[in-house]
C-alpha cells in the first residue's frame, strides 16, 4: 500500500471519529510532520479524500474538513444499493467463467482477512469483489457511475467493517451472491447485492454512534 493510501485511511478515521471539527482546515505541513513524510503524499491523501467527500479543496484558500450529513449518508446508500443491484442484474447474464472464479479468488482471501480479523485487509479484497461485478455489468457508463459513487463511499463501507460481527456477515452475503450469479439469476443477484449495501449503510450508523460515545466519554 502507498504512503497516501496509508495516510488517506488514517484521515478517513481520524475524520469520522471527530477528531476534527467540520470546516477545519487541514495544514500540509502540520500532517507532514505528523505523518514524517514529505508534502507529496500528504496532497495525494487529501485528493483521495476529496473524491470521498469528506474534505473541501478551495482554490488559494486551503483543504477543509467536511463530512455528509445523516440525511445524506441514507441516501448516498440507498443510490448505491440500487446502482449494485442494477450491476448484478446485468451480471447475472453476462459474467464470464475467469469472472466467477476471480470471485471465489477475493472471496478466498476475504475468509482469510475475516479469520485473522483484519478489517482493512477485508476491504480491500471486498473492494476488488464489486469492482468484478461492476465490470461483468458489461455496462460501461454503469460501471463507471458505479464507481464512483463506491469511491465516495469508500470510508465509510471501509470503517462499518470494524463493526462486530460485520465480516462474517458480509463474508455469507458474498457467498450468497457468488452462488446466485453461478445461477445465472438476475433477480436474485440482485436481491442479494441490495440488501448487502444497504446492511452496510445501517451498520455504518452504530459505528457512528459508537464514535460519538467515545467522544462523549473523552
Amino acid at each position: 500500500m502507498k504512503n497516501s493510501d496509508i495516510i488517506a485511511s488514517a484521515l478517513e478515521e481520524s475524520i469520522l471519529r471527530g477528531d476534527y471539527q467540520i470546516g477545519e482546515r487541514l495544514s500540509e505541513v502540520s500532517l507532514s510532520s505528523q505523518f514524517g513524510v514529505s508534502r507529496t503524499p500528504i496532497r495525494e491523501a487529501l485528493q483521495k479524500l476529496s473524491k470521498s467527500g469528506l474534505v473541501e479543496q478551495i482554490h488559494r484558500r486551503g483543504v477543509f474538513v467536511r463530512r455528509h450529513s445523516p440525511v445524506e449518508l441514507v441516501e448516498l446508500f440507498e443510490l448505491m444499493a440500487e446502482l449494485e443491484a442494477s450491476c448484478g442484474r446485468l451480471a447475472a447474464l453476462r459474467i464470464s467463467e475467469e469472472a466467477l472464479q476471480q470471485l471465489r479468488e477475493a472471496n478466498s482471501k476475504c475468509k482469510a482477512a475475516m479469520l485473522a480479523g483484519e478489517a482493512d485487509t477485508y476491504y480491500y479484497a471486498n473492494e476488488v469483489f464489486h469492482m468484478i461485478i461492476y465490470k461483468q455489468s458489461g455496462n460501461r457508463f454503469l460501471e463507471q457511475e458505479t464507481k464512483q459513487l463506491h469511491q465516495r463511499l469508500k470510508p465509510y463501507r471501509r470503517l462499518q467493517l470494524q463493526v462486530r460481527g460485520r465480516m462474517p456477515q458480509s463474508m455469507s452475503e458474498h457467498e450468497q451472491v457468488v452462488a446466485a450469479l453461478e445461477l445465472a439469476d438476475p433477480d436474485k443477484t440482485a436481491q442479494l447485492l441490495r440488501g448487502h449495501v444497504a446492511i452496510q449503510g445501517e451498520k455504518f450508523r452504530h459505528l457512528l454512534a459508537n464514535f460519538e460515545t467515545i467522544n462523549n466519554n473523552s
